[in-house]
């Protein structure tokens, strides 16, 4: 999955465990830091790059808060079975 792209929607994330939404989080915080470095040194060629994984960051953001109050479930049994 790219991160900073349309893959990265909130079903898609609902069906992420856990560790796997630190894990995506981590990835995109590290893309942001690439992106915000290549900006400052005159590097970067796509600027609306910066704004996806920006809002990458806050998608997850909110589905890891969605679970710690209980609203999102995330994945189900049958879910982790496939």
């Amino acid at each position: 999955m790219a991160i900073g792209s349309k893959d990265l929607i909130s079903n898609e994330l609902r069906g992420f465990d856990d560790d796997r939404l630190v894990d995506e989080l981590r990835k995109a915080k590290e893309e942001l830091f690439n992106l915000r470095f290549q900006s400052a040194t005159g590097q970067l060629d796509n600027h609306g790059r910066l704004r996806a994984v920006r809002k990458d960051i806050a998608r997850i953001y909110t589905e890891m808060r969605e679970r710690e109050l209980g609203i999102g479930a995330g994945p189900t049994a049958s879910e982790d079975a496939k």
